[in-house]
C-alpha cells in the first residue's frame, strides 16, 4: 500500500509536524517490523503492519498539542478515533481502509475500555477501543516505545511501563501480556 500517498492527501506541508509523524511512525513500523520477522507463528502480513504502523497516528493533524506542532481544536486523546474517520473517508485501491482505521482508533494507551472512558472522563464516545486482532496489538504495543515529544528516543519497557501506569492498571496489564507475546 502506498501510506505515503495517504499521508500526503492530509499533510501538505513538509514541516514539523510531518516530521514528528513520519520519524515516530516509522520507529513504531520498524519494531512492528521487527515483531513480525521474530514471530512467524503469528502469520503477520509485514506489508499491512508497515501501513497501519505508518498511518497510526494520522489523526494528530486535528489535535490541539502545541508541545509536537499540532494546532488543530480537538483534545489530543481523540487523534486515534479521528485518525480512524480520516482512513474510512477515503479509498485506496484495494485497500482494506477499515482495517487501518481499526488500528488507529484502538492504539492509544494499551487500547481503552468504555469502563475506562466513563471513569476517567475521557472526550471519547462510552465503548471500547481495544486492540482485537494481533496486527491492531502489535502496533499498539510497539507504539508505546516511542513518544512524539521526544523524537528519536527509545523507552526501555520499565519506562514504557511506566509511562502507562499512571493511567490505571487495566491498560498497564494488557501491555505485559503484549510483553510475553512479542519479546
Amino acid at each position: 500500500m502506498d501510506y505515503q500517498s495517504v499521508i500526503n492527501q492530509f499533510y501538505k506541508e513538509d514541516d514539523a509536524l510531518k516530521h514528528i509523524l513520519l520519524v515516530h511512525s516509522r520507529q513504531v513500523a520498524d519494531r512492528a517490523l521487527l515483531i513480525c520477522r521474530n514471530h512467524p507463528e503469528l502469520g503477520l502480513s509485514p506489508e499491512f503492519l508497515e501501513a497501519a504502523a505508518m498511518l497510526h497516528d494520522i489523526g494528530i493533524i486535528q489535535c490541539d498539542a502545541p508541545s509536537i506542532h499540532c494546532h488543530g481544536s480537538q483534545p489530543y486523546i481523540c487523534h486515534g478515533r479521528l485518525g480512524a474517520e480520516m482512513l474510512r473517508g477515503i479509498h485506496v485501491g484495494d485497500c482494506d481502509m477499515e482495517a487501518l482505521a481499526r488500528v488507529c482508533e484502538r492504539h492509544t494507551g494499551a487500547g481503552l475500555s468504555k469502563r475506562e472512558i466513563v471513569e476517567q472522563g475521557l472526550p471519547l464516545p462510552h465503548q471500547d477501543y481495544l486492540p482485537e486482532t494481533v496486527a491492531e496489538q502489535v502496533i499498539c504495543y510497539a507504539d508505546k516505545f516511542y513518544s512524539k515529544t521526544r523524537i528519536g528516543e527509545e523507552k526501555t519497557i520499565a519506562q514504557a511501563e511506566r509511562s502507562l501506569a499512571k493511567f490505571g492498571e487495566e491498560g498497564l496489564l494488557r501491555f505485559r501480556k503484549w510483553v510475553q507475546m512479542f519479546e
